[in-house]
Parts: structure tokens; C-alpha cells; sequence
């Protein structure tokens, strides 16, 4: 049986259509950056084709084609990430906006949860802890003297289970210091990875278990378990 054409997925070109449109609606720059993400390198390639070919044809014809191409990949790279920060922009200041970063923009050497580890019932304040070579990451969501109590909390909570893996601090919130929704994958992944893939395994597991509020053996150095052994 075909399927109605109503119900029917856009296409890609529509869809990049789309995104544009929405990009354009929330982003006032975005249509020049991504006009001169398109022309600067066509203009290159053009250049490039008169002053190196030496006058063939062939070899000017594959300038301004590299030049084409250029502009192509450039301009989708912009739009990409336009796009990213537009939709970013729509949730930024709304509770759980942090937690809708972490599922969907971390990179795969970090792990995080759309899940908080602690909420304000009162004011929707919230903190995320995400995982990495980098350590353990706490991001606060809230104005910093109201998510400061909670962030001590939790930075005492990982010390005491993980002593040697290091904890980093981000604010996510009005405060002017404070890090944008749409810098936070890049805040993470300009942090100085220190742990192996194994580590990070074992302290996910480590913050798991106390999660779960189950207890945590004595002596053991987190830093020091093994993964378990897939069966």
C-alpha cells in the first residue's frame, strides 16, 4: 500500500529550507554570515583560476569548481551552527535547558543526563553533572547565589566518593560570568582531559551506584577500578 503523500517526510533540500527559515526568523545575522561563508571562497577559487592556471582552461574550470564547493560546505557548516544556536536561543532560561543540551550536543568522550542531580522545588534551579577525560563537570542553572548551595552540595557528595578525580564548576544562568546555553558543549570539551576511558567508566559507575544510594565500599581507590568485563 503507498503511503499518503501527506504523511509523507520532507525532503533534504526542504528541510535545510526549513532550517533556514527558522535560523533567519531568531538569528538577524545568520543570512550575512552564511552569504559570506558562500561567496568569500568562490571568489578565492576565481582568483586562484586566473592568476594560477597559466591560461588553461582545464585548470581554471577546477579552481572555481573547488571554489563552488568551498562555498557550499561553508555555508552548510554556518547554517549548522546558527541553527544549533537559534534553537538554543527559543529555551535558554527555561528549566531543564541545560538537561536538553547534554542528551543531545555532548560530544561522545563526555556523558551527561537531561536528568539533574539536584532541583530547587521552588525556583526550578537546577544542577547537571556530566562525566569525561576531563573529570566530573557540574553545571549549575540558576542566578549563582541560588544554585550555589546546591553546587557545594554535590562537589562535596563527588570529593567524597571520588577524592582524586577533579571537579569543574559551570553557571549556566543570567549572571554576567556566567557560561551561554549554546557555549556549554564547548566549554566542556576545551577542558583538559586527564582520565582514561576506563577511568570514566568506573567513576559513571562510582556516581551510579550513588545515585542509587547504594554503599560504596571502604579502601578502594576509585581512581584504580577496573571496568567490568562485558559477559
Amino acid at each position: 500500500m503507498a503511503k499518503d503523500k501527506s504523511t509523507k517526510e520532507p525532503g533534504r533540500l526542504k528541510q535545510m529550507w526549513q532550517v533556514f527559515q527558522m535560523t533567519r526568523r531568531y538569528d538577524d545575522r545568520a543570512v550575512l554570515y552564511i552569504l559570506l561563508g558562500a561567496v568569500l571562497p568562490i571568489i578565492a577559487g576565481v582568483l586562484l583560476a586566473v592568476f594560477l592556471s597559466g591560461g588553461n582552461v582545464f585548470t581554471m574550470i577546477l579552481w572555481i569548481v573547488a571554489g563552488v564547493l568551498a562555498g557550499v560546505l561553508i555555508a552548510l557548516i554556518i547554517l549548522g551552527r546558527r541553527a544549533e544556536r537559534a534553537a538554543y536561543s527559543q529555551i535558554e532560561g527555561q528549566p531543564g535547558a541545560v538537561g536538553a543540551v547534554l542528551r543531545s550536543s555532548l560530544k561522545r568522550s563526555w556523558r551527561g543526563s537531561e536528568m539533574p542531580v539536584a532541583v530547587n522545588g521552588k525556583t526550578q534551579d537546577a544542577v547537571y553533572r556530566a562525566t569525561g577525560r576531563g573529570g566530573v563537570v557540574l553545571i549549575s542553572e540558576g542566578p549563582a547565589t541560588r544554585t550555589k548551595r546546591m553546587v557545594d552540595e554535590e562537589r562535596r557528595k563527588v570529593n567524597r566518593v571520588l577524592p582524586n578525580v577533579p571537579v569543574t564548576i559551570i553557571t549556566v544562568g543570567p549572571d554576567a560570568d556566567s557560561v551561554p546555553l549554546h557555549k556549554v558543549p564547548r566549554t566542556l570539551a576545551k577542558i583538559k582531559p586527564t582520565l582514561t576511558k576506563a577511568e570514566v567508566l568506573a567513576i559513571s559507575n562510582r556516581l551510579q551506584s550513588m545515585e542509587n544510594q547504594m554503599p560504596i565500599p571502604k579502601g578502594i581507590d576509585p581512581m584504580k577500578v577496573r571496568a567490568q568485563r562485558a559477559r
